[in-house]
């Protein structure tokens, strides 16, 4: 059955069609979103929703969305979507980062010239029937320094911009090396360098708790008389109230912003300044824009539901395409390998450690992290998944390490899992060979080479005569049908363990039975999602 998509926002046309062309079946109702009720009603029969910022995702949506694996927004803000509900509920949450970049970028860029000739001013003087030339006197950009905070995808391209323009181009990113600045054309600046010495100052970074009130009154005052900011970026970065009050003082020569801390913005200290330019959110208001972020949603869901790429998700690590292709048996085989553990432990789990060698090492860790916490805990919560795994984790006190290391062994590459409980530790590795198929190479310390079924029998025993011919002779009592079986051993007469592959769920009786013999440390059955 095709996946079925629900897109209750304004979206494009081709973007619908994308969807259909790739397979999907899609209903494009854009009203629906608006119409919380309505949604709610209807949302269990999708497993995707393309949305904008008039649908509300809340719990209560996700709690009725049975069926739901992806949300994804046309667009950067995901202010209307519960994301911490989403990761329990294992739904993963995207957006579209890169669709309007170049939009906000050129729009920072407008606001700054806007602000510098005082053009919304003069215009509105104009079409008045005045002719206020001498009034309106404005400043170049072109040797000016531009104070740019945040250098990152949409700020990169602002500094590009203004170097083009002929400015000097200071920039304050925690995140910026001094090898990509150099690349840039910028100069790596403290934040307190850049307020002492822009003449403009621009903001692009998110809304976090470390970006809030980033130009605060205090930060407002270090900055160079006359300076002009602008905020196209969020609501929130700007202390409002103290800039007008810079404004009035005149220490402030000018503002232009886009954003507000509230918002649909009705009222704002900022409103009827002097050289103030607003405008109301439309940093992504292109036809342009519109439309990229629309055709990438619809390609990003449709890659995710039909090949399992994940691409700009906020609540999992991003899996391309072609990662999909090479990490899929990697992923199954970590996924195995928590299963495994998870199937063998019955108390709490204190720590997750995980060792990636070779191949692995290379690979997209924080995925293979997730398959593997997933595995971990499908077998006391049947509903996690790699999405919510992470977050019930963490819920649980699970602290996880990740190491790796040059190929070790006779093997390209392997995962070693060790899990730490009150009482003891349990560890088990395992590969994928060169037909795809993953294996476990070591239980306990014991090298073997085991494929894995969908129903097996785990036991452990001293090393010992008469071990193969109980299990034999058992199962074979209760009419249980052997498939293959692998043993393996430390040392002669140490420990041993030995995987029976059977054909169906093993029955109480049996396991009963073996335990009855006094052979046997432990006796276990196990089951594993064997494609």
């Amino acid at each position: 059955m095709a996946p079925k998509v629900l897109v209750s926002d304004k979206l494009s046309e081709t973007a619908v069609q994308i969807f259909r062309d790739r397979g999907i079946d899609v209903d494009f109702e854009p009203a629906l979103g608006k119409d919380k009720d309505a949604l709610l009603a209807r949302i269990g029969e999708y497993d995707g929703l393309a949305i904008r910022s008039a649908t509300k995702v809340t719990d209560k949506i996700l709690e009725a969305a049975t069926n739901l694996k992806v949300v994804a927004r046309a667009g950067i803000g995901t202010d209307n979507v519960d994301k911490v509900a989403a990761s329990k509920k294992g739904v993963i949450v995207m957006n579209t980062p890169f669709g309007n970049m170049i939009t906000t970028a050129e729009h920072a860029i407008a606001m700054m010239f806007a602000v510098a000739r005082q053009i919304p001013e003069a215009s509105a003087s104009t079409h008045a029937g005045k002719w206020e030339k001498s009034k309106f006197m404005g400043v170049e950009l072109t040797n000016k320094t531009l104070g740019v905070i945040g250098a990152g995808n949409i700020g990169g391209i602002v500094c590009d911009r203004a170097l083009g323009l002929k400015m000097k181009v200071i920039a304050f990113d925690p995140f910026l090396s001094q090898k990509k600045a150099d690349k840039m054309g910028v100069e790596k600046v403290e934040l307190d360098e850049l307020l002492k010495r822009a003449d403009f100052i621009t903001l692009h970074v998110p809304l976090i708790e470390q970006t809030r009130n980033i130009l605060s009154r205090e930060n407002l005052e270090k900055t160079k008389n006359g300076v002009r900011i602008i905020n196209c970026a969020r609501g929130g970065l700007v202390d409002e109230e103290a800039l007008a009050d810079l404004l009035k003082s005149g220490h402030v020569a000018g503002a232009a912003f886009d954003v507000f801390a509230v918002e649909p913005a009705i009222e704002n200290p900022l409103f009827g300044l002097p050289n103030v330019v607003c405008t109301p959110h439309l940093g992504a208001a292109t036809t342009e824009a519109q439309e990229n972020v629309a055709l990438q949603v619809a390609e990003q869901m449709s890659d995710y539901l039909l090949t399992g790429a994940v691409q700009n998700a906020l609540n999992m690590p991003s899996v391309t395409a072609e990662e999909a292709k090479v990490m899929g048996p990697w992923i199954k085989l970590a996924e195995h390998l928590g299963a495994f553990v998870g199937q063998l432990t019955e108390g709490p789990i204190k720590a997750v450690n995980i060792l990636y060698d070779g191949v692995a090492s290379e690979m997209n860790l924080k995925a293979l992290d997730c398959a593997v916490l997933a595995g971990l805990m499908k077998p006391v919560l049947p509903d996690v998944n790699m999405v919510s795994a992470p977050v019930v984790a963490a819920d649980r006190g699970i602290k996880t390490s990740t190491t790796t290391q040059a190929k070790g062994g006779s093997f390209d590459g392997y995962i070693k899992l060790t899990v730490v409980t009150e009482n003891r530790e349990r560890s088990i590795a395992g590969t994928v060979f060169s037909d795809g198929k993953p294996r476990f190479i070591q239980i306990k310390g014991i090298n073997i080479d085991a494929e894995i079924g969908s129903h097996m029998l785990y036991t452990t025993n001293n090393d010992e005569p008469g071990i193969i011919g109980a299990l034999g002779n058992t199962m074979g009592a209760h009419g249980v049908n052997i498939a293959n079986f692998t043993l393996g051993r430390k040392d002669t007469g140490g420990d041993a363990i030995a995987l029976l592959y059977v054909d169906n769920p093993i029955p109480d009786t049996v396991l009963k039975a073996l335990c009855d013999t006094g052979l046997f440390n432990s006796v276990k059955p196990l089951a594993f999602e064997v494609q």
